[in-house]
Protein backbone atom coordinates (compact mmCIF):
# COMPACT_ATOMS: atom_id res chain seq x y z
CA UNK A 1 0.00 0.00 0.00
CA UNK A 2 1.53 3.22 -0.91
CA UNK A 3 1.71 6.32 1.30
CA UNK A 4 -2.03 8.01 -0.84
CA UNK A 5 -3.64 4.77 -0.20
CA UNK A 6 -2.62 4.60 3.66
CA UNK A 7 -3.76 8.14 3.92
CA UNK A 8 -7.14 7.84 2.16
CA UNK A 9 -7.71 4.63 4.30
CA UNK A 10 -7.30 6.57 7.35
CA UNK A 11 -3.97 5.19 8.31
CA UNK A 12 -0.83 6.51 9.57
CA UNK A 13 1.28 8.09 6.45
CA UNK A 14 3.81 9.72 5.53
CA UNK A 15 2.87 12.97 4.78
CA UNK A 16 6.11 13.62 2.93
CA UNK A 17 5.85 11.39 -0.12
CA UNK A 18 7.76 12.48 -3.10
CA UNK A 19 4.52 11.24 -4.59
CA UNK A 20 2.29 13.33 -2.15
CA UNK A 21 4.62 16.04 -2.39
CA UNK A 22 3.80 16.57 -6.12
CA UNK A 23 0.11 17.08 -5.69
CA UNK A 24 0.57 19.37 -3.01
CA UNK A 25 2.79 21.40 -5.20
CA UNK A 26 0.37 21.68 -8.04
CA UNK A 27 -2.75 22.44 -5.75
CA UNK A 28 -0.49 25.50 -4.80
CA UNK A 29 0.09 26.58 -7.87
CA UNK A 30 -3.55 26.43 -8.84
CA UNK A 31 -4.48 28.47 -5.52
CA UNK A 32 -1.73 30.94 -6.39
CA UNK A 33 -3.47 31.21 -9.65
CA UNK A 34 -7.28 30.96 -8.58
CA UNK A 35 -6.78 33.34 -5.42
CA UNK A 36 -4.93 35.72 -7.86
CA UNK A 37 -7.30 36.02 -10.80
CA UNK A 38 -10.54 38.29 -10.85
CA UNK A 39 -11.64 36.65 -14.35
CA UNK A 40 -14.49 34.38 -13.79
CA UNK A 41 -14.34 32.31 -16.09
CA UNK A 42 -10.64 31.42 -15.05
CA UNK A 43 -11.75 30.73 -11.42
CA UNK A 44 -13.99 28.13 -13.32
CA UNK A 45 -11.43 26.55 -15.27
CA UNK A 46 -8.63 26.64 -12.43
CA UNK A 47 -11.77 24.87 -10.18
CA UNK A 48 -12.08 22.33 -12.04
CA UNK A 49 -8.33 21.52 -12.54
CA UNK A 50 -8.50 21.34 -9.00
CA UNK A 51 -11.09 19.64 -7.80
CA UNK A 52 -11.76 16.08 -7.29
CA UNK A 53 -15.43 17.55 -8.45
CA UNK A 54 -17.10 20.79 -9.03
CA UNK A 55 -21.28 20.97 -9.77
CA UNK A 56 -22.53 23.26 -12.37
CA UNK A 57 -23.11 26.81 -10.47
CA UNK A 58 -20.71 26.23 -7.51
CA UNK A 59 -18.89 29.24 -6.58
CA UNK A 60 -15.53 29.27 -4.21
CA UNK A 61 -14.76 33.19 -3.01
CA UNK A 62 -11.00 33.53 -2.41
CA UNK A 63 -9.27 33.67 -0.92
CA UNK A 64 -9.33 29.81 -0.67
CA UNK A 65 -6.71 27.01 0.64
CA UNK A 66 -6.99 23.10 0.35
CA UNK A 67 -4.11 20.68 0.40
CA UNK A 68 -4.22 18.55 -2.40
CA UNK A 69 -7.96 19.92 -4.00
CA UNK A 70 -8.63 16.71 -5.78
CA UNK A 71 -10.18 14.91 -2.75
CA UNK A 72 -12.49 17.57 -2.82
CA UNK A 73 -16.31 17.38 -4.41
CA UNK A 74 -18.58 20.37 -4.62
CA UNK A 75 -22.04 19.98 -5.82
CA UNK A 76 -23.97 22.03 -7.84
CA UNK A 77 -24.74 25.55 -6.66
CA UNK A 78 -22.65 25.31 -3.54
CA UNK A 79 -21.46 29.14 -2.33
CA UNK A 80 -18.43 28.91 -0.28
CA UNK A 81 -17.65 32.82 1.41
CA UNK A 82 -14.11 34.30 1.74
CA UNK A 83 -11.10 32.56 3.81
CA UNK A 84 -12.16 28.76 3.85
CA UNK A 85 -9.75 26.47 4.64
CA UNK A 86 -10.22 22.77 3.52
CA UNK A 87 -7.39 20.13 5.05
CA UNK A 88 -8.27 17.37 2.30
CA UNK A 89 -5.56 14.83 3.30
CA UNK A 90 -9.33 12.32 2.61
CA UNK A 91 -12.35 13.10 0.44
CA UNK A 92 -14.52 16.27 1.92
CA UNK A 93 -18.04 15.73 0.13
CA UNK A 94 -20.09 19.06 -0.13
CA UNK A 95 -24.07 18.83 -1.07
CA UNK A 96 -25.48 20.46 -3.78
CA UNK A 97 -27.53 24.21 -2.80
CA UNK A 98 -25.04 24.22 0.53
CA UNK A 99 -23.85 27.95 1.95
CA UNK A 100 -20.60 28.04 3.72
CA UNK A 101 -20.12 31.62 5.13
CA UNK A 102 -16.06 32.90 5.59
CA UNK A 103 -13.84 31.05 7.43
CA UNK A 104 -15.58 27.92 7.66
CA UNK A 105 -12.48 25.39 8.12
CA UNK A 106 -12.54 21.33 7.27
CA UNK A 107 -10.08 19.22 9.11
CA UNK A 108 -9.72 15.65 7.62
CA UNK A 109 -6.58 15.23 9.44
CA UNK A 110 -5.89 14.26 12.58
CA UNK A 111 -2.93 13.44 15.24
CA UNK A 112 -2.36 11.33 18.35
CA UNK A 113 -2.56 13.75 21.54
CA UNK A 114 0.01 12.55 23.58
CA UNK A 115 3.60 13.97 22.28
CA UNK A 116 5.68 10.88 22.77
CA UNK A 117 2.97 8.85 19.92
CA UNK A 118 2.74 11.91 17.64
CA UNK A 119 6.53 13.12 16.87
CA UNK A 120 8.66 10.71 15.20
CA UNK A 121 12.21 12.83 15.33
CA UNK A 122 14.38 11.36 12.63
CA UNK A 123 17.93 12.54 12.59
CA UNK A 124 17.12 14.91 9.66
CA UNK A 125 13.90 16.29 10.15
CA UNK A 126 11.12 15.85 12.48
CA UNK A 127 7.64 13.76 11.03
CA UNK A 128 4.03 13.77 12.82
CA UNK A 129 1.99 10.86 12.91
CA UNK A 130 -1.21 12.04 10.91
CA UNK A 131 -4.51 9.96 10.50
CA UNK A 132 -7.28 11.14 8.51
CA UNK A 133 -11.36 10.97 8.27
CA UNK A 134 -14.02 11.97 5.18
CA UNK A 135 -16.30 15.10 6.41
CA UNK A 136 -19.37 14.35 4.52
CA UNK A 137 -21.83 17.25 4.02
CA UNK A 138 -25.24 16.75 2.62
CA UNK A 139 -27.63 18.96 0.38
CA UNK A 140 -28.87 21.97 1.06
CA UNK A 141 -27.04 22.73 4.28
CA UNK A 142 -25.84 26.25 5.71
CA UNK A 143 -22.92 26.50 7.58
CA UNK A 144 -22.31 29.60 9.17
CA UNK A 145 -18.90 32.00 9.73
CA UNK A 146 -16.19 30.49 11.52
CA UNK A 147 -17.41 26.89 11.93
CA UNK A 148 -14.53 24.31 12.62
CA UNK A 149 -15.64 20.98 11.36
CA UNK A 150 -13.40 18.00 12.68
CA UNK A 151 -12.45 14.54 10.69
CA UNK A 152 -14.92 12.00 10.43
CA UNK A 153 -18.13 14.22 10.91
CA UNK A 154 -21.38 13.48 8.89
CA UNK A 155 -23.73 16.25 8.50
CA UNK A 156 -26.93 15.37 6.98
CA UNK A 157 -29.46 16.83 4.74
CA UNK A 158 -31.09 20.43 5.75
CA UNK A 159 -29.01 21.27 8.25
CA UNK A 160 -28.32 24.65 9.67
CA UNK A 161 -24.95 25.27 11.61
CA UNK A 162 -24.70 28.19 13.86
CA UNK A 163 -21.82 30.80 13.08
CA UNK A 164 -18.80 30.16 15.65
CA UNK A 165 -19.90 26.20 16.24
CA UNK A 166 -16.93 23.53 16.33
CA UNK A 167 -18.30 20.25 14.69
CA UNK A 168 -16.93 17.57 16.71
CA UNK A 169 -19.48 14.50 16.35
CA UNK A 170 -22.72 14.07 13.40
CA UNK A 171 -25.37 16.02 12.70
CA UNK A 172 -28.49 14.29 11.64
CA UNK A 173 -30.69 15.98 8.56
CA UNK A 174 -32.80 18.22 9.42
CA UNK A 175 -31.43 20.36 12.84
CA UNK A 176 -30.25 23.12 13.90
CA UNK A 177 -26.73 22.59 15.55
CA UNK A 178 -24.71 25.28 17.69
CA UNK A 179 -21.95 25.51 19.81
CA UNK A 180 -18.48 24.54 20.91
CA UNK A 181 -18.53 21.62 20.67
CA UNK A 182 -21.27 22.01 18.66
CA UNK A 183 -25.42 20.61 19.83
CA UNK A 184 -28.14 20.06 18.23
CA UNK A 185 -30.71 22.72 19.51
CA UNK A 186 -34.39 21.57 17.70
CA UNK A 187 -35.31 20.19 14.54
CA UNK A 188 -36.25 22.23 11.63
Amino acid sequence: MNEKEKMMAGLPYDSRDAELIGRYKLARNYLLTLNNTSNIDDKEQILKMLLGAVGNGAWIETPFMCDYGNNIKIGANTFINYNCVFIDDNLITIGENCLLGPNVQLYTSEHPIDAKSRIIDFKTHTRYITTTKPITIGDNVWIGGNVVILPGVTIGDNVTIGAGSVVTKSIPSDRLAVGNPAKVVREI
